[in-house]
């Protein structure tokens, strides 16, 4: 698992293990009861074209995450008010080679980018479903934000 940061307060990391042979593998993604297992509500995939860069976005649930495919680089920032963390960026390195599910908090502003020459292919378990009436529910920050401060082409 690559982690180049301090670790943010409410974040989990969960190294996923490949129980391999000849025929492939079988791994265990969450499981309740496990610490950062939170209610799953809502379960989504999305591909990321090489390059590509989501982020930032929020939302008032939790939310855990699992690339399938490819490699991410995932940043991670404290917008709570309050918050011991607040104002702290974490960089994750995730994915096929390096599998980790990682669980965000309410409130915590997220992004990732595709790194290298293959799709990202990034899982989604959310606590609540997605609502589009509920415009209160989820709020975005520009990836290039001065706010955040973030240099996407300084890592990975």
């Amino acid at each position: 698992m690559g982690m180049e940061s301090e670790q943010i307060d409410g974040v989990h990391i969960k190294k996923i293990v490949r129980h391999e042979d000849e025929r492939g593998y079988f791994s265990e993604l969450l499981k309740r009861g496990e610490p950062g297992f939170h209610t799953i509500e809502q379960t989504s995939y999305a591909v990321c074209k090489p390059g590509v860069i989501k982020a930032f976005h929020f939302h008032d649930y939790w939310e855990s995450w699992v690339v399938l495919r490819g490699r991410a680089q995932i940043v991670i920032r404290d917008t709570r008010s309050g918050s011991k963390t607040e104002g702290l960026t974490q960089v994750i390195y995730a994915g096929e080679e390096e599998p980790i599910a990682i669980s965000i908090p309410p409130n915590v502003a997220h992004g990732y980018k595709a790194l290298g020459d293959k799709d990202v292919g990034m899982l989604y378990h959310a606590e609540e479903a997605y609502n589009s009436t509920r415009k209160d529910q989820i709020g975005a920050i520009a990836f290039d934000s001065p706010d955040i401060g973030f240099d996407w082409n300084s890592h990975g």
